[in-house]
This record gives structure tokens, C-alpha cells and sequence, in this order.
């Protein structure tokens, strides 16, 4: 057998000094944003069971977990709110006095600009029907479910947020929060859109933490079916085109390829989701000792960077940033 000797890419990775001269890709705490889900009524932080070590927050813990994630720098949260009250038509989810603008308010008051208020923006967490839309006649009605979300993401601006996060997939929503934001005099709150949420069941765990798992059908007809890729890059071209300033990609782990395909057609940051049930299933398989937490979570976040991710949405936020911190 021949060597090509000239050839032995091997000698760059002899030691772990050499190895990290050349690393091609570099995952800091810059990359990180951490979901933190806040609850109307509660007294204590409560467990999320299909979540290990995540919480729900009542508003008196909110200025310690952002001290906390602040401390950890981590430069960005998005927040989820649960409400008390739910209706047909999601009205909480706007209201001056919801849990979410109630959250960002003590936020934004507490540290200013000194950690990225982001705030999801959708109505499944807020009506009775558990869409993410408003259903009249049995069915998601797209354009009225628009001047819904336009409420809640000027009212969110209202409170202090820094990006609107609008999660629901109703076809125009970036369009018109954008026109409302700019009418309301919020032109320099950003949009974040969720630009391809496939109809996915890696949610599962997240409808068990938001209580907003749909009491009828499914949400087939406004996600992205995971079988179309091209779908998903109109879907974020269509966003682009209203004015959006951030994209998102979600689920992650199994949609690196559209990670990889936005970063290439498009010049827009690209946000990642690694969303509830990738981080259920690793630390179930932690749990039984079938894997290491630490260097399993560490590879999956590398490789959603690898593929193109400016920023990753994710519930390994915190576990991330103490393993960046030790290693460094």
C-alpha cells in the first residue's frame, strides 16, 4: 500500500493544542439564547417533567434566572408566557398586564440593555383551543389571527422587548407586526421570525411545559411538512421580503441541511431552535447512562453552528456556557 506522505492529515490533530490551532468552528456564549418560561399565578418555580432542570418561573424568580443566565454570558433569553386565563381569541396574550409584558417590563427595568430581551410572539400558550391562530368556523383563521399577533408584538414593545419572536406561522404576520411596530413608533424593535416551524414532533415537550397542546386536530395546515424543503426556503424568502430581520430554523438537529441551504441562498442572520424534544431525548438517554451529556450536547450545538446558525435557540444554554467557561 502507498503512503502520501505529504498527505497525512492526521499530523494536525496529534495533541489537542494543535488541534485547537486549527479548529474550523467555535461555539462561545455569544452563540446562545435561553428559553425561560414564566407562569401567571405561581408562587415557586415549578418543574417542567418532560424537561429535566427546566422551570416554569413565577415573576418574582424572573430578575434571578436572568441574573443568572447574565452571569453565565449569555447575551440573549426568549421568554414564554402561561398564563391564568385563556379564551377563544388569546386576549391575555396583549394585554398591558399579561405575564409576558409584565416580565419584560421587570426585565428591561432590572438590566436595561445589558441582555437581549426576546419574546415569543403566538397564541397556543393563550386560547382554549391550543392553536396557535384563532379558530372560527373550525379552522385557523389566518388573517384574523395577523391583527391578533400585531397586538401582541406592539404590546410587547410597549413593555420594553428588544425582537419580537412570532412563532404561529400565519401566512403575512412579519408584514403586519412590522407595519404595526412602525405605526406604533417601535422601528427599532426587531423581528425574529420562526420563518420555517415545521409541523414537527419534536415539540411534545414544549406543549407539556407551555400547556398549549391543541384540543382538536393538529397544526398540519399553517407548519411546514418536514418532507419540503423547498417550501421552507420560500417560507423564508416570504419573510425576508416583509421586512424580517432574523429567520429561524426549527426544529434544528434534524433540519441542519435547511440551516446550511438559508445560510447559502440568503444574507439575513440565521437562528437555530433546538427545540424541547432534542433536549428531552438527550437527557433521557443521559439519564440511563447511555451517553455523556456534556460532549453529546457540545457536538450537536458545534454542529447546528457548523451548518450555519448565527444564533441557537436552546434549553442547553446554560449547561453550554459553564462547560465554555471551564474549558476556557
Amino acid at each position: 500500500m502507498t503512503v502520501f506522505r505529504n498527505k497525512r492529515l492526521r499530523r494536525l490533530r496529534i495533541n489537542e493544542n494543535i488541534r485547537n490551532l486549527v479548529q474550523e468552528v467555535r461555539l462561545t456564549t455569544n452563540d446562545l439564547v435561553c428559553p425561560v418560561f414564566v407562569q401567571e399565578g405561581l408562587t415557586e418555580r415549578t418543574p417542567v417533567d418532560s424537561m429535566p432542570a427546566i422551570e416554569r418561573l413565577p415573576l418574582s424568580e424572573i430578575s434571578n434566572e436572568i441574573q443568572n443566565i447574565s452571569d453565565l454570558k449569555i447575551p440573549a433569553v426568549m421568554l414564554f408566557g402561561i398564563p391564568s386565563q385563556k379564551d377563544e381569541t388569546g386576549t391575555s396574550a396583549f394585554l398591558e398586564e399579561g405575564i409576558v409584558q409584565k416580565a419584560i417590563s421587570e426585565v428591561k427595568s432590572n438590566f436595561g440593555d445589558k441582555i437581549v430581551i426576546m419574546a415569543d410572539v403566538c397564541l397556543c400558550q393563550y386560547t382554549t383551543s391550543g392553536h396557535c391562530g384563532i379558530v372560527k368556523d373550525n379552522k385557523i383563521d389566518n388573517d384574523l389571527s395577523i391583527e391578533t399577533l400585531t397586538k401582541i408584538a406592539v404590546s410587547q414593545a410597549k413593555a420594553g422587548v428588544h425582537v419580537v419572536s412570532p412563532s404561529a406561522m400565519m401566512d403575512g404576520q412579519v408584514s403586519a407586526i412590522r407595519k404595526g411596530l412602525d405605526e406604533a413608533d417601535f422601528k427599532d424593535v426587531s423581528i425574529m421570525s420562526h420563518s420555517a416551524k415545521h409541523s414537527s414532533s419534536f415539540y411534545s415537550p414544549f406543549r407539556d411545559a407551555a400547556e398549549c397542546t391543541p384540543q382538536f386536530g393538529d397544526r398540519k395546515t399553517y407548519q411546514v411538512p418536514f418532507t419540503n424543503p423547498q417550501e421552507a426556503m420560500r417560507e423564508v424568502a416570504t419573510d425576508i421580503e416583509e421586512g424580517v430581520d432574523i429567520v429561524m430554523i426549527k426544529p434544528a438537529l434534524s433540519y441542519l441541511d435547511l440551516i446550511a441551504e438559508t445560510k447559502r441562498r440568503f444574507n439575513v442572520p440565521v437562528s437555530a431552535y433546538s427545540v424541547s424534544g432534542e433536549y428531552a431525548m438527550v437527557k433521557a438517554a443521559a439519564s440511563q447512562g447511555w451517553i455523556k451529556e456534556d460532549e453529546i450536547t457540545n457536538e450537536i450545538l458545534h454542529s447546528i453552528k457548523r451548518a450555519g446558525a448565527d444564533m441557537i435557540v436552546t434549553y442547553f444554554a446554560k449547561s453550554c456556557a459553564r462547560l465554555i467557561q471551564d474549558n476556557s
